[in-house]
């Protein structure tokens, strides 16, 4: 435990590790979006359920067309919805986008292809079989599987659900993650703060992290900087939670006491990280309950969390560990950057910089790049995700993180 673990070997072990949470319930379409699929959906019905016009326009036979200038005349009318009569031979019907197509007819004229006039309609052109028609089961097959378990369900998948006649889903529940804090320095915001005080942002900010994966929040407050509070927090959000998300007390400090006792009390599986910001990040267990120590600086704590923690809680909410999508773009910048004394630093672990997009199409870098630096994340667009000593000078192509693909 002594070395520095690979974010890979790290992620490989968590992801070996995340079992997939278990109970299910079924819940309405409009409370499905952010939920992970707990089973595949079939479909009962064909969509389109008939034939029907892609167009505004004639439906006919192609084969009653011998060429430009044809007159049939329009026996019926139909918009979507209405029942069609059988199409009577050298006759056409006026019919409108989504409707059926009435028996017999096997094309679409388009209605800027057409004259009607007294009753009967003029084709300029001759039109091809199946020509703007949308076939039955076109979109989705009767006893086509739609959706598949693990899917996180979107606007997407609630409508094509919709379409297939479901007004339920059944999803995985909701796995519930106890978040607390380690520090007699936080205070919350709002209230008066004391000298060598600072309030606490790392409660909201992973809180809204969890709260964008669905996850169900025990908010377990703040805890004191004791072994036997921190014993007693971690004792109660094992007894109550799948998974705890502790922010603080798993560096090596003195008042550090998160990752003693849950080597006391549990099992550290891993920590530390050769990542930067982030190297405290602790894993492992407590009775039956995942935990996670997330360092105490805020951008440390925000970086791990998107990086390892949100895959991981992914995976047992019912979904796939997935690492980010990175993309690549230029870097107007140079790093590192050069010391007073005017050298360069040098940098044995992966670093994570925030950056953002120029107008130029190119990133430029946060100018201070420390781990409590709140600002910084609210200013750039995503991390520059760079490798152990790698050296970045203007104009290289970098791999680049979006916070869209990490939280």
């Amino acid at each position: 435990m002594s070395g520095l673990l690979s974010m890979d070997e790290v992620a490989a072990r968590l992801r070996a590790q995340a079992m997939p949470i278990t109970g299910v319930e079924t819940v309405a379409l409009r409370d499905a979006a952010g939920r992970w699929l707990a089973r595949d959906l079939m479909s009962a019905i064909d969509v389109p359920a008939t034939d029907t016009s892609a167009m505004d326009g004639y439906a006919l036979r192609a084969a009653d067309i011998a060429g430009g200038g044809s007159r049939l005349v329009v026996s019926q009318r139909l918009f979507a919805g209405d029942r069609s009569a059988p199409l009577v031979a050298g006759t056409a019907a006026r019919i409108f986008t989504g409707a059926s197509l009435p028996p017999g007819a096997d094309c679409v004229v388009m209605q800027e292809l057409a004259r009607e006039e007294d009753g009967e309609v003029s084709i300029d052109e001759r039109p091809a079989p199946g020509q703007f028609v949308r076939r039955r089961g076109e979109d989705v097959a009767r006893g086509a599987v739609v959706l598949t378990a693990g899917t996180r369900l979107d606007a997407r998948h609630l409508g094509l659900s919709a379409s297939i006649g479901l007004a339920e889903v059944p999803v995985w529940r909701r796995l519930r993650v106890a978040l607390l804090c380690s520090g007699d320095e936080l205070h919350p915001p709002g209230s008066v703060l004391p000298d060598g005080g600072v309030y606490n942002s790392n409660r909201d900010l992973i809180a809204a992290l969890l709260d964008t994966l669905q996850m169900e929040v025990l908010d377990m407050g703040v805890v004191r900087d004791e072994p036997e509070a921190v014993r007693d927090a971690l004792s109660a959000a094992a007894a109550a939670a799948d998974v705890i998300v502790c922010c603080g007390g798993v560096s090596v400090g003195e008042a550090d006491h998160v990752r003693a006792v849950v080597e006391a009390i549990g099992r550290l599986d891993l920590w530390r990280v050769a990542i930067k910001p982030g190297k405290p990040l602790a894993f492992g267990r407590i009775a039956q309950t995942d935990f996670f120590g997330l360092p105490g600086n805020p951008v440390s704590a925000f970086v791990t969390f998107v990086l390892l923690v949100r895959p991981f809680l992914e995976q047992r909410q019912g979904g796939v560990f997935r690492g980010p999508e990175g993309t690549s773009l230029r870097a107007d910048f140079d790093w590192p950057s050069v010391t007073r004394e005017g050298a360069e630093r040098t940098e044995s672990r992966r670093e994570f910089l925030r950056a953002r997009r120029n107008p130029a199409g190119g990133l430029d870098l946060f100018p201070n790049q420390g781990s409590a630096t709140l600002a910084s994340l609210s200013w750039a667009d995503g991390l520059v995700d760079n490798p152990p000593g790698q050296r970045i000078r203007a104009g290289d192509t970098v791999r680049f993180l979006p916070w869209s693909a990490l939280c």
